[in-house]
């Protein structure tokens, strides 16, 4: 933004002129017309640091940012520095220690679940790789993806096919592999 400040001293030189015509003496007039070209540099100096203590209080008002007066020329240029839009700080992971307490999530289930020998090996990996036990680990995948928005979207179809490669109530007899406690 840039702001021409001739037009106030312009102003304040016909107001010093007014008063000097309203005395009536011509050697008053050309004395105040002389002052006021005397005084313009004096002027627009007094003009620019008024204006520079208001940036700088409003500077000091606005959460972040900044509010620059420069001189360009004869003329005052405003500089405003706009604050960055804070981001939003990252969703917090889920407290997934082996040793927390489970609060509100009410009492422990215990449930059987088969899974292939591919698919536990992976599972085996990854909760070691984590520093837990496999039940720990898998007690956390399922808590963090029923914390999301929406829930946990699984089709059991689709999962089925995936381990199994088939249907198992389409009445096709396939290889099925079923073993006790690991």
């Amino acid at each position: 933004m840039h702001m021409d400040i001739t037009p106030y001293i312009e102003g304040m030189r016909r107001d010093l002129l007014a008063a000097a015509r309203a005395a009536g003496e011509d050697g008053e007039q050309f004395v105040a017309e002389r002052l006021s070209y005397a005084i313009d540099a004096s002027a627009r100096l007094a003009i620019m640091e008024a204006v520079s203590a208001a940036a700088a209080e409003i500077t000091a008002k606005m959460p972040s940012g900044s509010v620059d007066v420069r001189l360009v020329g004869r003329d005052l240029d405003f500089a405003v520095q706009a604050a960055m839009p804070t981001p939003p700080p990252p969703p917090t992971a889920p407290n997934l220690d082996k040793d927390a307490e489970v609060e509100d999530e009410g009492g422990l289930a215990r449930i059987t679940v088969r899974l292939p020998e591919t698919v536990k090996a992976k599972a085996e990996a990854r909760a070691e790789a984590a520093g837990q036990s496999l039940n720990t680990w898998i007690v956390n995948a399922i808590r963090v993806s029923t914390m999301r928005d929406g829930g946990f979207q699984m089709d059991p179809s689709e999962l089925i096919n995936h381990f199994l490669g088939q249907d198992p109530f389409s009445g096709r007899k396939g290889p099925r592999h079923m073993r006790g406690w690991n």
